[in-house]
């Protein structure tokens, strides 16, 4: 199972857009609170659904600290010229979001 709950920092502002069928979607690019091992990638693509999207956007800022519980999954980008992935990309789909003060 992969349900997971993490404190993190917003480090870029919130965008929304809404999908076909009209339901909100917002996208945050947010790091974690404290990393030990320099090597690991410290950020990460949060995406929220829904009307908690409409209220992350109305009430969480840069630099604010959230407690975010929600399912990850790994994007991975391919280079045009080959078929392999050159990186992953860790993204989690929020299902309960948290102030954290």
């Amino acid at each position: 199972m992969n349900y997971s709950s993490f404190i993190v920092k917003i480090i870029e502002k919130p965008t929304q857009k809404c999908l076909k069928n009209d339901i909100p979607v917002t996208e945050m690019v947010v790091k974690f609170s404290q990393t030990r091992e320099k090597k690991s990638s410290e950020t990460f693509r949060v995406f929220v659904w829904g009307n908690l999207a409409n209220d992350v956007i109305q009430y969480y800022h840069i630099d604010d600290y959230i407690i975010i519980e929600g399912y990850i999954s790994l994007h991975r980008d391919f280079s045009k010229n080959t078929s392999f992935p050159i990186s992953n990309q860790v993204q989690i789909s929020v299902r309960k979001i948290y102030p954290f003060l």
